[in-house]
């Protein structure tokens, strides 16, 4: 991919992104405890009021200070996401645990660049998890490690499966229900401990401090990993992830970098 010069200053857009997350994270404190406004529901997954305007609070932040820079999000898109600057935003990443007052959900903002001349090829140069509730803030830009409310972080080197504390995700799909219920009957004999979290990016960070040593999920969107991903990649982990449609959906292997191969024969 040819490469192209972030016309932004990385520091600038870091601070600009931690701004956006810690405003939607105030809201979501504010309101865990209170009845939500529900805007669609199926049976694996609830859609929230409080989910657009959150959105709504990042996009404001992120593009007065880039009016350029386009945003792609969970809840809509503003400007032309194919251009080789984009924003990827989810502002709340967990929304069902969320809806029933579990305080496992966060805010996921991702930077991410691209050619000039193959533009739907980008490229993620920033990262940022914020969990409101625990008031831990995970971040990383392009060349630089990633770290935890200002303290670098690592994985672990565990390297067996009967060493593995994992998670698995679900998507919002009894497909994708039917495909990974296999992987987890299977490795739940094979592993120390299965967790089914329901917030993709916490897991995809906690793997990067070393709090889980793996997360697979197939069905997983873009929003819901890119920022995740790239923290848990400077952190010195392996996000293995592969698109499976046009709806940017993939499938997913995260992991400290030594159980790739020993996950991948369970990922349908």
């Amino acid at each position: 991919m040819e490469a192209h010069t972030t016309p932004i200053r990385l520091n600038q857009a870091l601070n600009t992104a931690k701004e956006a997350a810690m405003a939607a994270g105030k809201l979501m404190r504010q309101n865990l405890r209170k009845t939500k406004k529900r805007h669609d529901e199926t049976q694996f997954d609830i859609k929230l009021e409080l989910d657009q305007r959150c959105q709504r609070v990042i996009e404001a932040i992120l593009t007065t200070a880039f009016p350029q820079v386009p945003v792609l999000g969970e809840e809509g898109y503003l400007g032309n996401v194919d251009q080789p600057l984009r924003w990827i935003v989810d502002p709340i990443d967990g929304t069902v645990n969320f809806t029933h007052g579990l305080p496992h959900a966060c805010v996921s903002i991702a930077l991410q660049q691209g050619s000039q001349r193959r533009p739907s090829q980008h490229e993620t140069v920033l990262g940022l998890v914020y969990d409101p509730f625990l008031d831990e803030m995970w971040t990383a830009v392009k060349d630089k490690p990633a770290r935890l409310n200002g303290r670098l972080i690592r994985p672990t080197n565990h390297t067996q499966l009967k060493q593995t504390m994992l998670a698995i995700g679900f998507s919002k799909t009894t497909e994708a229900l039917d495909e990974m219920l296999p992987a987890f009957n299977q490795l739940i004999y094979k592993v120390r401990k299965v967790r089914i979290m329901g917030a993709a990016a916490l897991s995809l960070v906690w793997i990067a401090d070393g709090r889980l040593d793996a997360f697979m999920e197939k069905g997983v969107r873009i929003w819901d990993i890119v920022g995740g991903g790239f923290i848990l990649k400077q952190a010195g982990g392996d996000f293995y992830h592969r698109a499976i449609d046009q709806e940017y959906r993939y499938a997913m292997i995260a992991n400290n970098g030594k159980l790739r191969r020993k996950l991948m024969p369970y990922m349908p």
